[in-house]
């Protein structure tokens, strides 16, 4: 039977934690099975850890975790939920939690190609504001969970029991999902990113260019050409839609992906440094301590980070 209250969601969550085989650790991804789909649980608060968000949603069910996003710090409670359109460098901490009553939250992807299919089916619905594609752009919201939002997730949840229609249903689901998501208060922040000449569409274009080119040496004309802006334009709208300038975000996507490089492979620490498009083993490992609180050569072989949803 599908969950309906957050406290049925809540049950199922646990359910689907005790049932996975490692051990409990802070912050670990529980996969339910259904792609894009998942549980983050930890008995313990986290320490504060940078990462990169790509477009998803979190709902917290239970705990507490801080979301830093720029110079903005934004508490976010059970009963609340997370939902970012663009690829965001953010830190965020555990800051509730417990062996007794762990944080849990469910994690999942957005499709940004489905909700561009359901755009059209939302514009226009009462209380939808189809013009709120040039307010406040900031790519990160946090609201109230939307019960219907609650239902559809604890409709996910209870799938994982049926390998039979998960296949069928899931993907079902999950399309009403993301159209709950449009018609939430807080989903303006995805409103925003798909009308195609809002100014998040065109910064979520630029930020693809840069991940495309992530190694390569990159000018503010040159990124603002690719999103069909003006130089000066272009700089203030990705500062609204990311909380950071655009050579800055390249810094720090270059280095979570340095990160990731050396807890999964074995190449030294100069060759990853070349390899994101650092000139200077130096300065990188100088930036790259900074940035983490360790320097590079202690995060080799360290294994994936965990998950912070």
């Amino acid at each position: 039977m599908a969950a309906t209250t957050m406290h049925e969601v809540i049950e199922l969550s646990r359910r689907l934690d005790r049932a996975a085989s490692s051990p409990s650790e802070s912050g670990r991804f529980v996969p339910s099975g259904i792609d894009g789909f998942g549980v983050v649980e930890s008995p313990t608060p986290s320490p504060l850890v940078a990462t990169l968000y790509r477009p998803v949603v979190c709902l917290i069910l239970q705990g507490s975790k801080v979301v830093e996003l720029g110079r903005e710090a934004v508490l976010c409670e059970e009963g609340r939920s997370i939902i970012v359109s663009h690829e965001l460098p953010i830190r965020s901490r555990i800051t509730e939690a417990s062996a007794e009553r762990p944080y849990l939250a469910l994690i999942l992807d957005l499709d940004v190609a489905q909700l561009r299919r359901l755009v059209d089916d939302v514009d226009g619905v009462d209380g939808v504001d189809a013009d709120s594609r040039d307010r406040r752009a900031v790519a990160l919201d946090v609201g109230t969970a939307d019960e219907a939002v609650i239902a559809a997730f604890g409709r996910l949840l209870a799938l994982c029991d049926s390998p039979t229609e998960a296949p069928v249903l899931a993907p079902l689901v999950v399309h009403e999902s993301h159209f709950r998501l449009l018609l939430a208060e807080h989903g303006a922040v995805l409103r925003r990113l798909l009308h195609r000449e809002s100014h998040a569409s065109r910064i979520s274009k630029a930020i693809g260019h840069i991940r495309a080119h992530l190694a390569e040496p990159l000018t503010v004309p040159d990124l603002a050409r690719s999103a069909g802006m003006s130089a000066s334009s272009f700089h203030e709208h990705f500062r609204a839609v990311t909380a950071t300038t655009p050579l800055q975000y390249q810094k720090e996507l270059r280095l979570l992906e340095a990160r990731d490089q050396l807890g999964v492979g074995d190449r030294t620490v100069t060759e990853v440094a070349f390899a994101v498009g650092y000139q200077s083993p130096t300065q990188f490992s100088r930036e790259y301590s900074r940035k983490f609180g360790t320097p590079p050569s202690a995060d080799r072989a360290r294994g994936p980070m965990a998950a912070t949803g």
